[in-house]
């Protein structure tokens, strides 16, 4: 087992991913106490009153005795700080947003979860038992899109992060709470990075937005201190306080924790000017980094400066901080292939001399770095992954469909098969299909000889394939050719294994990648493609439309478009001659506009 766990730190090691814990050291321009308060006298004082009150433990969960006085005046603090009927008090966001989510989307709910969401929301909603989707980060046009086809649903769920914790962007909040209202949807919005920097009396963007029945406020951000509420209807926090599970079997918070999120509630409330000043200070940033030609967006004290490679970001780090600057850099999966680099987090306590000396030091650091900083527009390229319910369903044909029908609409089409099993190449059937040149069907990762499952291909010739060596040369493809639309397609079914552990599922989460589905159309296929379809979204894997392959069946076609809602089903039925032409004629009647957007 040692040396199992050793291998895959190894593999860390080789995808320059690997961390270390490290002590603070230098300005700060890391950790997340915007407003000074983990520092403030006056936060420090409460806690320490409660400490003599009340002494050091939780000494227990909240239902078995662990409640106390502090922890009910700092919920009531936090429900009249952010308008709300309740409140309740978490040991961090992490159980906050696991609970928040797990328990109130319940069976034949709809989850629809932005794509960049923190950990916690997303780990929320795979443990609901509720159907998961995930929504192109920051587009109300794909939210939209996906809330239509989504009226069959008892309850639609749009979880989303008021403010991004990485690029500091802030979410669209009022589209989507116009969207929640057209479409009988509601909202859970996470306000970490929000509460106590945004907003009226330093609440959040999120505090009277219609259509939010609950949201997470962090206490250790802005509030200075540790732990999480989660505010919102009476209702919604009776729940978590009896089902919410991350609430229920965990100790308490230490009475001094709520007593000094009490105090820090106060003071932030009680003191506008001191929510300005981290503004300010990112405002300022900005304009220093872009004076030495380095771009920053946002609109938010966290600052990001986008590097690229995750060497790159660790380099320019390295340097900034031998010169007494606390900056750490973020690289996958904190943040997505290709956007590694610098996160910036401005405070209240940085004066004009010390951002332009951090900036000046970053700019400097990007100067010697081997690799200059990515431009926006050269992060790695996202695919659309064709997935089969089975072997032998014509994955391939639909490969060779979609590359033609991009082709057709003037895209940079590219065709990429990670594993092949078996001697025939579906790399040269697609290229012969859809007339693409050999620089665009680069052949797969790992080719096996025996035509079976990928791991009993690979015991034939005692190898072992996981996950790593095919994400590897996938993500180099996709990031030599950005600009490219790349079509990639899985060897047989969705749940098919690559080792022991791993199967091709974990390849497509950790792509984050749209995916068709193919099934074939005939007997059998509405067991295989629902099965299909309830796996995909309890990973959370994307699903763009569904292709029958084979003679027209209406009976299936039809009960699949009942079960599917309006998610586009498409028929290809056999063709007579299988050839670029005959693929043209079949795309001129049917449009495949919505897998493109």
């Amino acid at each position: 087992m040692d040396d199992l766990l050793r291998g895959e730190l190894q593999a860390w090691d080789r995808a320059g991913l690997r961390r270390s814990l490290a002590l603070a050291d230098g300005t700060d321009f890391c950790t997340n106490d915007y407003l000074g308060l983990a520092g403030d006298p006056r936060v420090a004082a409460a806690a320490a009153e409660a400490l003599e009150a009340h002494g050091t433990g939780g000494r227990a969960a909240r239902l078995l005795g662990g409640h106390t006085p502090a922890h009910a005046g700092a919920e009531s603090a936090a429900a009249r700080w952010q308008g709300t009927e309740a409140a309740l008090l978490f040991p961090s966001g992490y159980h906050a947003n696991l609970a928040l989510v797990s328990t109130l989307a319940g069976p034949d709910d709809l989850v629809l979860s932005d794509a960049r969401n923190h950990a916690s929301l997303i780990d929320g909603a795979r443990l609901a038992p509720a159907t998961l989707e995930v929504v192109r980060h920051g587009d109300p046009a794909d939210l939209e899109q996906r809330l239509r086809h989504a009226s069959a649903f008892r309850r639609r769920w749009i979880v989303v992060e008021s403010v991004d914790s990485m690029s500091g962007a802030l979410a669209p909040l009022e589209a989507y709470a116009q969207l929640a209202e057209t479409h009988d949807a509601w909202l859970l919005v996470d306000a970490a990075h929000a509460a106590g920097l945004h907003g009226s009396a330093g609440a959040g963007r999120a505090r009277d937005l219609p259509r939010t029945i609950a949201r997470t406020i962090t206490g250790g951000k802005a509030l200075g201190v540790a732990g999480a509420f989660v505010v919102g209807a009476r209702s919604a926090i009776e729940l978590l306080v009896n089902r919410g599970r991350a609430f229920v079997f965990t100790t308490a918070p230490m009475p001094a924790l709520a007593a000094a999120l009490t105090r820090a509630i106060e003071i932030v409330q009680a003191e506008p000017e001191l929510r300005a000043r981290p503004h300010a200070a990112a405002r300022r940033l900005r304009a220093l980094l872009a004076d030495h030609g380095l771009d920053a967006p946002g609109e938010s004290p966290i600052v990001p400066v986008v590097l690229g490679s995750p060497e790159a970001a660790v380099a320019v780090a390295a340097r900034v901080q031998a010169a007494g600057f606390d900056v750490r850099a973020v690289r996958p999966p904190t943040v997505p292939d290709g956007e590694s680099g610098l996160r910036l987090v401005c405070r209240a306590g940085h004066d004009d001399a010390t951002l332009a000396a951090v900036a000046a030091e970053i700019a400097a650091a990007c100067a010697a770095s081997p690799q200059p900083p990515a431009a926006p527009e050269a992060r790695t390229a996202s695919p659309l992954v064709v997935v089969g319910t089975d072997t032998d369903v014509g994955k391939t044909v639909i490969s060779a469909l979609l590359v033609r029908d991009a082709v057709r609409r003037g895209l940079a089409a590219r065709y990429l098969k990670p594993v092949q099993t078996g001697d025939d190449s579906d790399t040269d059937s697609v290229a012969a299909l859809a007339g693409l040149a050999p620089e665009a069907t680069p052949p797969p990762a790992v080719s096996l000889a025996l035509p079976a499952s990928v791991d009993q291909a690979a015991d034939a010739e005692g190898v072992r394939v996981s996950a790593a060596d095919l994400l590897g040369p996938v993500r180099a493809h996709l990031a030599a050719a950005p600009e490219a639309t790349w079509i990639l397609e899985t060897a047989g079914g969705l749940l098919v294994p690559l080792n022991e552990r791993q199967d091709q599922a974990d390849v497509l989460r950790a792509l984050a990648a749209p995916c068709v589905l193919v099934a074939r159309s005939g007997l059998g296929t509405l067991n295989h493609t629902l099965l299909t379809v309830e796996a995909m979204r309890r990973r959370g894997i994307a699903l763009r439309a569904v292709f029958l392959v084979g003679p027209p069946h209406a009976a299936n076609a039809r009960t699949l478009r009942g079960r599917l809602g309006a998610l586009p089903l498409f028929e290809l039925p056999h063709l007579e001659r299988l050839d670029p032409d005959a693929l043209d004629a079949w795309l001129t009647e049917h449009d495949l506009e919505a897998l493109w957007r």
